[in-house]
């Protein structure tokens, strides 16, 4: 009876064996179909937008896509702070995934910062922080005046020059602000600047940058008047106060007798 109830085993653990190894396959097959296709988060457009928009939060919202779809272009929610705020260049419709080469800054031939430098010119990028670079309202195209405050090597005090006047400003921080690994998620914060100079005035920056601090001051595009004698102020002017009224006349015969007559353009009142 033992013989006959042995091949019976065999062949219940055989079938429970062929089972299991069907069921494998069968799970191993699904799974291979359902690859890819799990749901994930991207930012998409709420409605059509056109080259030129700002983008905002009430252009765009979230979608989930599945994955084998989601390229490594398209915006995921964890990038928003980076891309609001900035330029659509391409346009997106309603719907669709918001990509990074719909936005201004992608890395193409056009960005290329060397064809923004005027031959003969060199283009150096200094250090600056919220309080050296006009609260970090200095922009690319602007107009600027390099200070440097130093310690004079014959006193050991403490003075400030203006460097360099009317200095054209190339680009603020990175180049590529868009770029996922360098762009902050401050739209307007940046620690340098790029500027563009004469290679003398580079030589000048270098080794100003190495002794002391370097700060900017903002001016008006139109006004290319520089100054041809390059004062400076030291702790002495500065407690005797003569050149402070000198310069006070003079403030009052320019920019604030401007600003009476006519007001300063651009500022609330």
């Amino acid at each position: 009876m033992t013989k006959g109830i042995i091949p019976i085993i065999i062949a219940v653990v055989l079938a429970a064996f062929a089972a299991v190894l069907f069921w494998g396959i069968v799970e191993s097959a699904k799974k291979r179909a359902r690859a890819g296709w799990e749901l994930k988060e991207v930012v998409v457009a709420s409605t059509n937008i056109a080259p030129g928009t700002i983008l905002s939060e009430d252009l765009i919202t979230t979608d989930r896509i599945p994955h084998k779809f989601r390229t490594a272009d398209m915006v995921i929610p964890k990038e928003l702070d980076t891309v609001l705020g900035n330029e659509v260049v391409f346009p997106v419709q309603k719907g669709d995934p918001l990509s990074w080469h719909h936005l201004r800054g992608r890395e193409t031939s056009e960005d290329r910062l060397s064809k923004a430098v005027t031959k003969k010119g060199r283009a150096i990028t200094v250090s600056v922080t919220e309080r050296s670079a006009v609260g970090c309202m200095v922009r690319p195209a602007d107009h600027v005046d390099v200070l440097g405050t130093f310690r004079d090597p014959t006193t050991n005090r403490m003075i400030a020059v203006t460097l360099l006047q009317n200095i054209i400003v190339l680009a603020t921080g990175q180049l590529r602000p868009m770029h996922r690994s360098t762009r902050s998620a401050k739209a307007h914060e940046y620690s340098t600047l790029t500027l563009l100079v004469l290679p003398a005035e580079a030589e000048i920056l270098v080794l100003a940058q190495e002794l002391g601090n370097l700060y900017m001051t903002l001016r008006n595009p139109e006004d290319l008047d520089v100054y041809q004698e390059r004062a400076r102020t030291t702790i002495t002017t500065l407690i005797t106060g003569e050149r402070v009224k000198k310069l006070r006349e003079e403030r009052y015969q320019t920019i604030q007798r401007i600003k009476i007559i006519r007001g300063l353009p651009g500022l609330k009142r």
